[in-house]
């Protein structure tokens, strides 16, 4: 283990400061301060390597936690990245997004704060790559297989990484002009810069994976095109359809789903021309929604320079610690402000949306809001309690509902399950033959650490399929949300 008496000598997570908000609002950079390796390590030696280390529960990815913890300790970095390169495919992708919930199962919580493994984590790649630790690993022979890979995100690349491995040839196709998915367009560069993503695509491109940006399967090339192209092909396009907001006003000018304006953002922020970007450059801003993409719009705005941003819950203010309903290891849901919050605006629970107002010209002014009630275990508004709050621009961040359907079904035959996701069975196969479906296209939307478990267990069972046999890993399965392994 590491430091045996790490957990009596440190009791206190430690964490990077973060940029002083003054200052981060005036850049896209990450809001954390370059990490103190001493820091690190003293962290690290607070894993107690216990008998049943139940993180390896909380990560879908099954990742080594206590190992690479006990090398972080000893100074020994080129081991604790291969370590972790042995479950996550993409630790910095994971460092840096994913919600830990690896550390809400970590022993040490029962009574103490938990390890910081996702700091540990990111402290380990990013040594990894200013060394030059993390090499291309192509394979040693090529298979004669083709397998194509329909997008780029966290569940696609991790699919076509551990195909490519395997000696198939690789293709991924990205509807956008750029790789990357949610990830290159959705994710601020506050959050993660891209330097990060650009770095890992290399790393594959020198392995013998193709990219295909700017291609759009259903339309550019069908489906049916595809399969007869390539002996696999895995969708993992996604949780892509934003959940509607179908009240009064709705179709005001000034009204728009998040990712509407978070692409346009990262597409400036990237040095893309965009013309009639949606902007919170001097409005009153109202961001609907209490997640991570309400979140992200949020810190989106204060560097735009938004007069207000005002963040609207339907729900109850989460309580500040684990409740008893949430017992350890679960992920419990808790009060959290993330970097984004802390910049600033007033967060608003038990609110609900009635009405967005307009002015003379058809744009929105104001959003009338209402206290939130329980009626027979529905969520409605308090007759009497409604209010206006003035808005220029209104951002709808209240999640996905599942994946593009329209060219999946008359192209491919594609089923769906009552959720709205791809249908598929315990080998991430869909009813056509050869088709693997990864990621939130077929779980729904979910985190990152999932897609990338469910990017390594498609590739296992493509590979099966392909060569009657696999030594590909594979952490997850479909069924595994049925008998409780779903993070909370």
């Amino acid at each position: 283990m590491a430091d045996p008496k790490g957990f009596l000598k440190v009791t206190e997570r430690e964490l990077p400061a973060r940029r002083p908000v003054p200052v981060r609002i005036m850049d896209w950079k990450e809001v954390y301060e370059p990490g103190d390796g001493a820091v690190l390590r003293r962290q690290a030696g607070r894993c107690m390597d216990c008998g049943v280390p139940f993180c390896h529960k909380g990560c879908p990815l099954g990742n080594l936690i206590p190992e690479w913890n006990d090398l972080t300790w000893r100074g020994e970095g080129r081991a604790a990245i291969e370590r972790l390169h042995a479950t996550n495919n993409f630790p910095e992708f994971t460092g840096r997004l994913c919600p830990a919930p690896c550390e809400s199962a970590c022993v040490l919580g029962i009574n103490q704060p938990a390890v910081t493994i996702k700091q540990v984590e990111v402290g380990i790649i990013d040594e990894a790559f200013a060394n030059g630790w993390v090499e291309p690993e192509p394979p040693e022979r090529l298979t004669g297989k083709t397998v194509a890979v329909v997008g780029s995100g966290p569940a696609g690349l991790a699919a076509a990484q551990q195909l490519t491995r395997a000696g198939h040839t690789v293709a991924v196709f990205e509807r956008d002009d750029r790789i990357g998915g949610l990830m290159r367009y959705g994710i601020p560069d506050f959050k993660m810069e891209k330097k990060h993503l650009e770095s890992r695509l290399r790393q594959m491109q020198d392995e013998g994976t193709r990219f295909r940006a700017g291609v759009e399967i259903g339309r550019d090339i069908t489906w049916d095109q595809l399969r007869s192209r390539y002996d696999a092909v895995v969708v993992a396009t996604g949780s892509t359809v934003p959940r509607d907001l179908s009240i009064p006003g709705r179709d005001l000018e000034g009204v728009h789903f998040a990712m509407e304006y978070l692409v346009e953002s990262n597409r400036a922020v990237a040095g893309d021309k965009v013309a009639n970007q949606i902007s919170a450059a001097g409005k009153h801003v109202i961001v609907i929604g209490g997640g991570d993409t309400g979140a992200d719009c949020i810190g989106t705005a204060h560097r735009q320079g938004a007069l207000s941003v005002t963040n609207l819950a339907i729900g109850t203010q989460p309580p500040a610690s684990r409740s008893d309903a949430q017992p350890w290891p679960m992920m419990p849901t808790v009060f959290e402000v993330s970097s984004a919050h802390e910049e600033g605006g007033e967060r608003m629970f038990l609110a609900s949306t009635v009405e967005f107002l307009s002015n003379e010209v058809g744009e929105v002014r104001a959003l009338r809001v209402a206290e939130t009630e329980y009626v027979d275990g529905r969520r409605v508004p308090k007759t009497g309690t409604e209010r206006e709050i003035p808005a220029d621009l209104v951002l709808i961040a209240m999640g996905f509902t599942g994946p593009d359907r329209a060219d999946l079904e008359s192209q491919l035959s594609a089923q769906f399950t009552s959720r709205g996701n791809v249908h598929r069975d315990e080998d991430y196969q869909a009813t056509a033959p050869g088709v693997f479906v990864a990621g939130d296209a077929g779980r729904g939307q979910s985190l990152i650490v999932w897609a990338i478990a469910e990017g390594r267990a498609a590739a296992a069972s493509v590979d099966r399929y392909l060569m009657g046999d696999t030594a590909l890993p594979s952490p997850v399965r479909p069924a595994d949300v049925a008998i409780g392994l779903q993070p909370a």
